[in-house]
């Protein structure tokens, strides 16, 4: 078995493409009318599990919106170039909770979609 894709909530198709596709460079892998929904997935360029971005229909699916972790860190990108990805997601609308910190690891800093959603970016050592 292996993970291939984990669902994504968000308030709209158009604002979550803007943002993961246009601001941050993710690839739409697939984007498949459904009726009354879409089945959009896509991948960050350096690969990984696909997102299936989940639109908002419901007061309950709406109040999970940037709250899927309950506050935490639950998704993770990592970089070969922590400035020039910090800079391009500070462009696309992401927030930067901190400046970035070194951790045995590597460099690491917590940052927010428009959504809410909490992410860390990682330039491994």
């Amino acid at each position: 078995m292996r993970l291939a894709a984990l669902t994504l909530v968000v308030p709209g198709y158009a604002e979550a493409l803007a943002f993961y596709r246009d601001g941050l460079g993710f690839d739409l892998v697939e984007d498949v009318d459904q009726g009354t929904k879409r089945w959009i997935t896509i991948r960050a360029p350096g690969g990984g599990p696909l997102l299936v971005l989940g639109r908002a229909d419901t007061d309950a699916q709406r109040a999970t919106i940037g709250n899927q972790a309950g506050g935490r860190v639950w998704l993770f990108v990592e970089t070969d170039d922590f400035a020039r990805d910090a800079a391009r997601i500070s462009a696309a609308g992401g927030v930067f909770e901190e400046p970035p910190r070194p951790e045995t690891y590597g460099t690491v800093a917590v940052w927010r979609d428009p959504f809410g959603n909490r992410w860390d970016l990682i330039e491994r050592r």
